[in-house]
């Protein structure tokens, strides 16, 4: 049996200690910060000040601790992108923030503490976790560049397979894999795309490499299908104490919010999942009902002047109640401010708006013109039946129609539906009178889907609140 490398145990456990140099880091980070922000609000020598502030900061610290190892903001610090790692960043520390507001609300120990020190507080925290992840991240490929604490990978597999995952691993060179020989043994070496990289001709070869190599993990990347190629490979690599890892060919699949999870230690493949349960959910419930609290008080004027003008404009009622699906396909009731004249449609027929439609009244023009007859659906928010952003609801007719027609349609409803949306945002806005412009706001949707983030949601809350009264696209 090849002798182990002396150095792989701590390779092996590289991740766990940089895991926890980083929560090190928050404590330190997060109680500084406190103390920081003590001092500019109160000045002075006594830096901890009342002892309220001290059991304050130690409470922020353990709850950052947990929400972050709950949101996942550990796991992407090293793996994940700078968008994933700095997104999953705020989202934990917006809960942090949260939870500890509606624990001085509920308590009515508010009026114990600074606003001005809790603001503070909050900034500078959140600056020095970014500093901290962004000097981690410059530290270890720094460190990585001398050859510290790098694990030498292979890859095996289809040639497609194996020149995929070495140019993903190429693009992080902060996680701490380096790419030291390819192995391709159905395959024709692509010498182009291997540069100076060693190709090992077949599994026997690259078993009895191992050591010369100084390999620390082996990467298997044949499909789901190539069951044999798989039981094989760990067969001939049996004798070898490298680390054997498979990589799934599921990103050939339209995937929603992907991982792996544990049950009953049978390890699971999260092919296809809505991205909003556990602790996104609450975060997601807070972020909708509190934004929708403070634009209905915002615009409560409007929605006056708005309901006056509707009533004036033409007879009938104020506010046009739509049928819709929302999350999981449920059926919802949509509120809008009437816009058209009164008419009978044939039951089941849903004609869409169109320029130039004789039935849209002069004012009901500018509300859809400026999207304020979309704004009684912070009503319905609140209600919880839609969220301030999410995929936009479609007729239930269209739904069963586009269904047929569109790959992956109805994932649209793995969220609540929307006022507005990253689709909308991007131009994807009125009349959809062509199969490719639904395709293409289906295709916005799924995406939003897949990334969705507080930060993500707060982009396109901005570019609506932008595009309102110089979008083009609307009638």
């Amino acid at each position: 049996m090849n002798r182990q490398n002396p150095n792989r145990s701590l390779l092996r456990d590289g991740h766990a200690l940089s895991v926890y140099g980083l929560k090190a880091a928050d404590v330190l980070v997060v109680g500084t910060a406190g103390t920081l922000a003590h001092v500019l609000r109160f000045g002075g020598t006594d830096v901890l000040g009342p002892t309220r502030y001290l059991y304050a900061m130690l409470a922020s610290v353990l709850l950052t601790l947990a929400v972050f190892s709950e949101l996942g903001v550990y796991r992407t610090w090293r793996a994940g992108s700078r968008s994933a790692m700095y997104g999953r960043l705020f989202l934990g520390w917006v809960v942090v923030l949260g939870v500890l507001a509606s624990i001085s609300y509920l308590s009515k120990t508010g009026e114990d503490f600074s606003r001005l020190w809790f603001a503070y507080w909050a900034g500078i925290g959140l600056v020095g976790l970014v500093a901290v992840r962004l000097l981690g991240r410059t530290l270890l490929q720094a460190l990585h560049q001398y050859g510290l604490g790098v694990r030498r990978v292979a890859i095996v597999g289809p040639a497609d397979a194996v020149k995929s995952v070495r140019q993903r691993v190429s693009s992080l060179p902060w996680v701490g894999f380096q790419v030291v020989a390819l192995c391709t043994p159905d395959s024709v070496p692509d010498v182009e795309n291997s540069g100076a990289l060693p190709h090992v001709p077949d599994l026997k070869t690259l078993s009895a490499s191992v050591e010369a190599q100084r390999i620390d993990e082996i990467w298997l990347t044949w499909p789901m299908r190539e069951e044999a190629h798989i039981r094989t490979a760990t067969q001939l690599l049996s004798d070898s104490v490298v680390n054997i890892r498979w990589i799934p060919d599921i990103f050939s699949f339209r995937l929603i919010n992907h991982g792996v999870t544990e049950l009953a230690g049978m390890p699971m493949l999260d092919l296809s999942v809505t991205p909003i349960s556990g602790i996104n959910w609450l975060v997601k419930e807070v972020e909708d009902k509190v934004l929708a609290s403070l634009i209905l008080a915002m615009i409560s004027p409007i929605l006056l002047i708005v309901a006056i003008g509707v009533k004036l404009s033409s007879p009938g009622p104020v506010l046009f109640k739509q049928v819709r699906h929302g999350w999981d396909g449920r059926r919802i009731e949509v509120w809008k401010f009437r816009s058209m004249k009164t008419h009978d449609e044939a039951s089941g027929q849903v004609t869409q708006a169109k320029r130039g439609d004789n039935r849209i009244t002069r004012f009901g023009a500018f509300l859809r013109k400026t999207s304020l007859d979309e704004l009684p659906q912070f009503f319905n928010v609140l209600q919880g039946r839609m969220s301030i952003v999410g995929p936009r609801p479609h007729a239930v007719a269209h739904n069963e129609q586009y269904k047929q027609l569109i790959p992956h349609y109805l994932q649209r409803h793995r969220m609540k539906p929307g006022i507005t949306g990253w689709a909308q945002v991007n131009g994807l806005r009125g009349e959809t009178d062509t199969l490719d412009k639904m395709r293409a706001r289906v295709e916005y949707d799924l995406y939003y889907i897949e990334h969705w983030s507080v930060w993500f949601d707060l982009r396109i809350i901005a570019q609506t609140a932008l595009k309102m009264f110089f979008d083009r696209s609307a009638y």
